[in-house]
């Protein structure tokens, strides 16, 4: 008998698949996250399985007990919410049938990475999932240099409370997408640059972010003439030169008093 590794909604319960129920319907135990948040799915669909808890505090434990039962019943695994093991538990479980040799059976399904890459109107050529950043350290800012430095699209998971830290530490000039409550009621696909996301951020936000940004500004400086263009922009929308030239300037890096000069000339 196979492991089904599952992927479920990550808001919008009309896009799960078809294949999927069938997988939930026929599963002898479905392994989740959180009970009670499946349970209220499968009932959405008239699905009744037992449930077993398996989350990232009895994984370990309980990995290989599970993959011992997917010899001879099928086992299904979800996560609360897109496709298990991208940053939630499965991976241990995974392992441990395969190293059992039981079969495993992925299904394609929702997935906030994917969704929120498509969505960016980013390059999507040369792509890289980083989940959530570490909160501080080495590995923190080896990473941000990374997207400094790499013309690759990054694709990472934040939290409401750190985004604007996120955004600051990124060059100004940097193109981003600030993908929040993807495919739920109050989705919001933001784009522009990490300067501009950090301005229209600066309030309290809500609700969960996939942040996907184009790396390698920091090794491309903007021409300063489009950054003069950019500026002229803000004043023909009414704002004054010298506003103008700060905003232009925390957006693309370049010096504000240089853009200034250029427009009152």
């Amino acid at each position: 008998m196979p492991l089904a590794v599952v992927p479920t909604p990550i808001g919008n319960l009309e896009d799960i698949t078809l294949r999927a129920l069938r997988t939930l319907r026929e599963a002898d135990s479905v392994a989740c996250e959180d009970t009670r948040h499946t349970g209220r799915l499968l009932a959405h669909y008239d699905i009744k399985r037992p449930l077993v808890s398996y989350h990232e505090h009895n994984e370990e434990r309980l990995a290989p007990e599970l993959a011992r039962r997917a010899r001879s019943e099928k086992v299904a695994l979800v996560s609360d919410a897109g496709t298990p093991l991208i940053s939630d538990p499965g991976y241990r479980l995974m392992r441990a049938c395969i190293e059992a040799g039981v079969e495993v059976e992925v299904l394609p399904g929702p997935s906030a990475v994917m969704t929120a890459l498509v969505a960016s109107g980013l390059p999507v050529d040369t792509a890289f999932f980083l989940g959530f950043l570490p909160r501080k350290g080495r590995e923190r800012t080896g990473l941000l240099d990374r997207i400094k430095r790499e013309a690759s699209t990054f694709v990472i998971y934040e939290s409401p409370h750190r985004l604007a830290k996120t955004l600051k530490e990124l060059p100004p000039g940097t193109p981003v997408a600030v993908c929040r409550e993807l495919t739920k009621l109050h989705e919001e696909v933001y784009r522009g640059t990490a300067a501009e996301a950090t301005e229209h951020f600066a309030e309290r936000v809500r609700g969960e972010i996939v942040l996907v940004a184009r790396g390698g500004a920091e090794e491309e400086p903007a021409d300063f003439e489009a950054v003069v263009e950019r500026a002229r922009g803000y004043v023909s929308k009414g704002e004054s030169p010298s506003r103008a030239a700060a905003r232009a300037a925390k957006e693309t890096g370049q010096r504000r008093s240089e853009i200034y000069d250029r427009l009152v000339k």
